[in-house]
């Protein structure tokens, strides 16, 4: 199922007399394909729960339209536009059995809706089946792990059929392993049922790791939208570039005189077609090369041995960061001695980006 977000705007009213009104929301406009997995992203308060419920129908707009296929449901109630809702919490509920609580949304159906005992059982269970929780439908929430509660309300999100799927930070509650193990499992479900999905999560590894493209929002605004790699590798401003990685983009404070980009001192690269004046350079961490000739020296604090790569910390003067974070293989720790308490860098180009100090965007770029 297409969906359309047409110029859509939420704002909620202002809290006393000198409040302002909040904009949540401002200006959405996108088309989600059919069948792709879409992840909103962004930090707390971006509006990217804000944009879920607007979609689901929890929320009416302020402004715009939504559009599922050529159907506009703007104004139609949550439980006439078939979509599936999994929430933070699992928002199961407690006396009911796993099969009692997938079965829910099935015994509430009315009119021509309404299905026999038995469909509503065979839907049940392959809704279990196809989250592997099977062997657990006797089973009540108490006795379940955080990850088998999570796939109990992802069943009972699916067991309706759902045009659309919309998960609402669903792995916030579980422990990094099971996170790890219960996206890929959404994954999975999603490409099987082949289900337009949209995933909700302020964690960009999360964002990155399953969905077909991501929105990048910040303050109701949509920064950037594209598939992962390519808003990883091509940020449009400062913000995207700095939210999205793990380690963070390491920033500085820098200058470009006459072709050549400085950072303090050190003259890092050459560069064409960027008007003299400061900028901020931003340097993903695998964009430094460890390099006795390298042209941006750091003061060396530390070496981090991490199995196959190994993490440089190190201080600059023009730095913005705590402190300097390069990845590079580990290969290059025997280059580096406990006593030593310099380090050089030659840098990779690509791995490099430049931002307006005024506007934040980005300036491209070409190296001599």
């Amino acid at each position: 199922m297409k969906v359309v977000l047409q110029n859509l705007t939420k704002t909620f009213p202002a809290r006393g007399k000198k409040g302002e009104v909040v904009t949540a929301v401002n200006d959405f406009s996108f088309e989600i394909p059919d069948g792709e997995l879409i992840g909103l992203l962004g930090p707390s308060g971006c509006g990217k729960s804000t944009t879920l419920n607007l979609i689901c129908g929890l929320l009416k707009p302020s402004g715009g339209k939504i559009f599922f296929g050529e159907d506009d449901v703007t104004d139609l109630p949550p439980e006439h536009r078939g979509v599936g809702l999994v929430f933070q919490n699992y928002a199961l509920y407690p006396h009911l059995t796993v099969m009692q609580n997938i079965l829910f949304p099935l015994e509430n159906l009315r009119g021509k809706n309404k299905l026999p005992k038995d469909e509503m059982r065979k839907r049940a269970r392959a809704a279990a089946d196809l989250v592997q929780i099977g062997e657990l439908l006797e089973r009540r929430p108490s006795e379940l792990s955080g990850g088998q509660q999570q796939r109990v309300a992802i069943a009972r999100a699916l067991v309706k059929m759902p045009r659309v799927l919309l998960l609402d930070e669903p792995l916030s509650n579980l422990d990094a392993r099971l996170r790890l193990q219960t996206r890929e499992e959404i994954r999975r479900i999603q490409k099987e049922t082949g289900i337009t999905t949209v995933f909700v999560t302020h964690d960009q590894d999360e964002a990155m790791s399953i969905s077909d493209r991501i929105v990048v929002m910040k303050d109701g605004v949509v920064q950037q939208i594209g598939k992962p790699q390519e808003v990883y590798d091509d940020p449009v401003n400062l913000f995207v570039a700095k939210f999205l990685g793990t380690p963070p983009i390491n920033v500085f404070d820098g200058t470009v005189h006459n072709g050549r980009l400085m950072i303090g001192q050190d003259a890092v690269l050459d560069v064409k077609s960027v008007r003299d004046g400061d900028v901020y350079v931003a340097i993903r961490p695998e964009g430094f090369v460890p390099d006795e000739g390298g042209r941006l020296h750091c003061a060396l604090q530390g070496v981090e041995v991490m199995g196959r790569d190994i993490s440089i910390l190190a201080r600059h003067d023009a730095m913005q960061n705590p402190v300097v974070r390069a990845i590079v293989d580990a290969d290059h720790s025997s280059a580096l001695r406990v006593t030593d308490t310099s380090v050089s860098f030659s840098l990779k180009p690509h791995k490099v980006f430049l931002f307006d100090k005024a506007s934040e965007t980005r300036i491209p770029f070409e190296t001599v």
